[in-house]
Order: C-alpha cells, then sequence, then structure tokens
C-alpha cells in the first residue's frame, strides 16, 4: 500500500535518535565468537545487555508496553528484568544472524510446515507472502526456505546503523534474498506483485506499520493496530499467506514453524479493510499465542496499541 512519506522513517531508528551498536563494540562480539564460540559471545552479551538495562531508559520503555501487557502486576524491578531478559534474548539472535551470515555457527533448523502448502508452494507459478513478526530469527529461517525451492524476496528497511548494515548483511547468504525496500515509490508493491505473479515468495513484516494503513484487532488484553497490507496484496493476487514463526529451542537449534496458512478473500463492492480485518485478527492471535509460549523472544519494542490510524 502507498506509504506516508511523514512516517518514513523506520520505527526505533526515528531521526535524531540515538543508534546503538558501533564498530568497536561490534568487533569484540566477532573476536569473542572466533575465539570462544557462540557462548563466549553470548557471555559478553550479559555484561552489555545490563548496562542497557540498567542505564539505557529509552530502550526500556520501548519495552514496557508489550511487558505491562504481558507480565501485567510487575513491579519496577520485575519489569527491569523483563527487559533485562528481553534484551539478553534478542541479542543472542543478532550473534546467531551473524554467526548464520559469516558461517560461524552450524545450526540444527528443523522445518514445520502446512504440509497441502507445500505441495501447493512447489507449483513454479505459486506465489506466496511468508507474514513475519519481530520475534525469532529470519536469517536461521532461510537456510530451511531454500528445501521449499523458491526465490524469497525480503521486504526490508536498510538498516540505519552502518556497522550493523555491514554485520548483518543478509546479501551473505550467497544471493538467496533478494530485498525489496519499502521506501521506494508506493512502498515496493509493484516488485512484490510481480514476485508473487512470478511464483516466488515475499517475505513481509507483519506487526510493524512503517507508514502503511493499519486496522484496530485485540491484542494481549487491549485494542491495537496492526498493518493489513500483506492480507490485501494476497486477496488481490489469490495466493496464500503463511504466518513464518521462528523459535531458538536451545543454543544449536531453530525450529521454523510454517503451520498456520491463511488465504484471504476481498469481495469487490464491500468494505474492503472489513473484510480484511479478521484475517489481520487470526495472524495477530498467532502473534499472541507465541509470546505466550515464548515471552522474551516477542521484540515488540513499539507500543502498538497507541498508534491508531
Amino acid at each position: 500500500m502507498p506509504r506516508r512519506p511523514e512516517r518514513e522513517q523506520e520505527p526505533g531508528a526515528r531521526e535524531g535518535e540515538r543508534r546503538r551498536g558501533n564498530r568497536l563494540g561490534i568487533w569484540f562480539f566477532a573476536a569473542f565468537l572466533r575465539l570462544f564460540g557462540l557462548r563466549g559471545a553470548y557471555g559478553l552479551l550479559y555484561v552489555v545487555s545490563c548496562y542497557y538495562a540498567l542505564v539505557d531508559r529509552s530502550l526500556v520503555e520501548s519495552a514496557l508496553p508489550y511487558i505491562r501487557r504481558r507480565f501485567p502486576g510487575s513491579t519496577l524491578l520485575q519489569e527491569r528484568l523483563h527487559a533485562l531478559r528481553l534484551f539478553v534474548s534478542q541479542g543472542k539472535q543478532l550473534i546467531d544472524r551473524y554467526a548464520t551470515v559469516s558461517g560461524k555457527g552450524v545450526f540444527q533448523v528443523r522445518l514445520e510446515a502446512d504440509q497441502e502448502f507445500v505441495s501447493r508452494i512447489r507449483d513454479p507459478n505459486q506465489g506466496a507472502i511468508l507474514l513475519t513478526s519481530h520475534g525469532g530469527n529470519w536469517q536461521v529461517a532461510m537456510t530451511a526456505l531454500g528445501e521449499l525451492g523458491k526465490a524469497v524476496h525480503l521486504v526490508m528497511v536498510p538498516e540505519r546503523n552502518p556497522a550493523l548494515e555491514r554485520w548483518l548483511q543478509p546479501e551473505g547468504e550467497a544471493g538467496k534474498v533478494r530485498i525489496i525496500s519499502p521506501r521506494q515509490y508506493l512502498g515496493g508493491v509493484v516488485e512484490i506483485m510481480n514476485a508473487l505473479r512470478n511464483g516466488h515468495v515475499v517475505s513481509m513484516m507483519g506487526d510493524r506499520r512503517y507508514g502503511a494503513r493499519a486496522v484496530e484487532v485485540d491484542f494481549l488484553g487491549e485494542k491495537a493496530w496492526f498493518p493489513y497490507s500483506a492480507f490485501s496484496l494476497a486477496a488481490a493476487v489469490g495466493c496464500p499467506l503463511v504466518v513464518l514463526k521462528t523459535i531458538k529451542a536451545s543454543t544449536y537449534c531453530y525450529v521454523v514453524d510454517l503451520t498456520k496458512v491463511l488465504y484471504p478473500r476481498c469481495e469487490s463492492g464491500r468494505d474492503r479493510v472489513g473484510q480484511l480485518q479478521p484475517w489481520v485478527q487470526r495472524f495477530v492471535d498467532s502473534i499472541e499465542s507465541f509470546a505466550g509460549e515464548h515471552p522474551y523472544q516477542c521484540y515488540l519494542f513499539r507500543d502498538v496499541w497507541k498508534e491508531g490510524r
């Protein structure tokens, strides 16, 4: 869907906001990974995460909307501990992403998928949308998606931090992933539609708006706002929409879950947004279920309950 220019900045990286992570700090993590393996890099991560949980007020506040709804009734100390666990968990995912991209880590990746969808997606003319959220590890997931035998297009906002961009460069996946920027004309809709009609897979983020219009749904006991553009595109092309969940099960094991498949439909002459809202709700229900089972792998550092239209 067309994006509003005034909301073009990536959430969490607004103009004037301090960018976390620099070349020296990232070099230390890379060095620890080379010398001591994943567990050594994780050890350094605990120190850094404690610093952010104690000192970085804006980062903690960005996590509080989720924490206060996922862990209602928490004291101030408990909220800080929840934030610390979130930072450690997300940090491990970032380290794992670098380990995957650089070839310094080998993870066991187990694919759990809807078999009807797998059979259908093997048709070279059948495209699909993979709808992700801010949880799990999409770089690791790409290794499992290779089993589908499809070109994958990733819709993503370019990293605004040059140090992190170089460290987590998706092109390190040897060209398996093609990037579509939502900052180009019409938010990349033309490129997305072409990819889907050519039988490719398009991976989109379903819990961040990036300036797109949103619809009101129920999430963690309150009304929240989530974008519906992915569902509108799936309905327009007539392709399946698959909820992609990546779960870190242990240090070296990930589970890629493709079991929830949706087929959004819209009838002409009726309220399009109203027809798409139930489909968005089903996706949000899956995020809520994921947050219930893996609360510290849900990195929704955004107040989706107050954003409005």
